[in-house]
């Protein structure tokens, strides 16, 4: 790529699926507002697309888990250095870092170190409110401009002189904007008089295995009593435990959203899809089976001690998904919460409206862009 002695305005940094998706949409609200600027950096296929004049692929940054990480140290390292000295070479007006805060913060404080001459941004603050509170320091330190897309994130930063704005919560404009497929019913076989209980047991093979077992018991005793309701399941890959399941619906990945819209109520392992369900106003039961030595870890080495764990209940700052975590998290309790559920759902779809209000209308990219745009000026 021929970049010496050309005048870059902006490096993007997405180092994995997720940023990629935001990164691609916040490519397109720049080149939308400011169509002449030259961005360059790592991203995935989403953000190539979208005009990326990509240094390296996302695709040579995925790895998961400690022990993937470990035994790809070395070749991290070696891209983490790679990329400093092409940051420091190019010299862009801007450096933007999408999550990935492992990486990200690290990489702002080394351009930092080397006095790059640039802005440095960050975009989607690291869950500093639950664990990690030393980071909020060395954001402090290293960043002009920290973006977030919760509203309750910036009261953390208060106490420093970093500029933090809330752009708005890319959920919002996703939903908003998404499309539903109008066969969901017909296609798997769904008869319209069946209310729909759905389970959302997670997107990785040790949660889905933990949490999955006794979402299906409860769901399934419901049903026993209640033959109006049906049990339909999204699955989001091939696991063989899905092969055993023979009186629920599976749902592939890309109907998740009309599995959503059409549910009467949802169980679901806790992550980013209690957000969603919140905004289709879907009442939802979460849970998250931890084995007692992680709990241990988690309030006493971590200190990750939350009056909730549900990012819908953190940002009520009250209770609007019952939760059920670690040892609370029993087929005796999800059967009693969800029967409550289902008889105080418009409570809960209630709750759901006023998470909505909170997060507000704004379009979190577009925002994004012109903060972004406004520090190249």
């Amino acid at each position: 790529m021929a970049i010496k002695n050309s005048v870059v305005d902006l490096f993007l940094f997405a180092g994995e699926p997720s940023a990629d998706l935001h990164g691609e949409k916040l490519i397109r609200a720049l080149l939308k507002q400011k169509p002449d600027l030259t961005i360059i950096g790592v991203g995935g296929p989403k953000m190539r697309d979208a005009g990326l004049k990509c240094l390296l692929p996302m695709e040579e940054f995925q790895v998961m888990g400690f022990i993937d990480v470990m035994i790809h140290l070395p070749s991290l390292l070696r891209k983490f250095f790679f990329i400093k000295r092409a940051v420091l070479n190019i010299q862009p007006k801007c450096v933007v870092t999408i999550d990935y805060p492992g990486f990200n913060l690290r990489m702002a404080k080394a351009l930092r170190k080397a006095h790059f001459k640039g802005k440095l941004i960050h975009y989607i603050c690291p869950s500093v409110w639950a664990w990690g509170k030393d980071r909020i320091d060395l954001m402090a330190k290293n960043l002009d401009l920290l973006l977030t897309i919760f509203p309750f994130e910036k009261k953390y930063f208060s106490h420093t002189s970093l500029c933090v704005e809330y752009v708005g919560n890319p959920l919002i404009k996703t939903i908003e904007n998404y499309t539903y497929k109008s066969d969901f019913r017909e296609k798997f076989q769904i008869p319209k008089d069946k209310r729909i209980i759905a389970l959302f047991p997670g997107s990785r093979k040790k949660v889905i295995e933990r949490n999955l077992p006794l979402q299906l018991k409860a769901a399934e005793a419901i049903v026993k009593n209640h033959p109006e309701y049906t049990i339909a399941i999204s699955q989001p890959r091939h696991l063989p435990l899905f092969d055993e399941i023979t009186n629920a619906t599976l749902i592939p990945s890309e109907y998740t959203y009309e599995l959503m819209h059409e549910a009467a109520v949802a169980i679901a392992t806790s992550g980013t899809v209690t957000l969603e369900l919140a905004l289709h106003k879907t009442p939802t039961v979460v849970t998250y089976a931890v084995f007692s030595m992680d709990l241990f870890l988690a309030k006493q080495i971590f200190k990750i001690n939350l009056p909730y764990y549900c990012i819908v209940n953190i940002i009520a700052e009250k209770q609007i998904f019952k939760e059920l975590i670690g040892p609370n998290f029993t087929f005796e309790n999800l059967l009693a919460a969800t029967q409550n559920l289902l008889r105080a759902r418009e409570q809960c779809i209630q709750g759901c409206e006023e998470v909505k209000g909170i997060l507000g209308e704004e379009d979190a990219s577009k925002n994004a862009a012109q903060f972004i745009i406004n520090k190249l000026l």
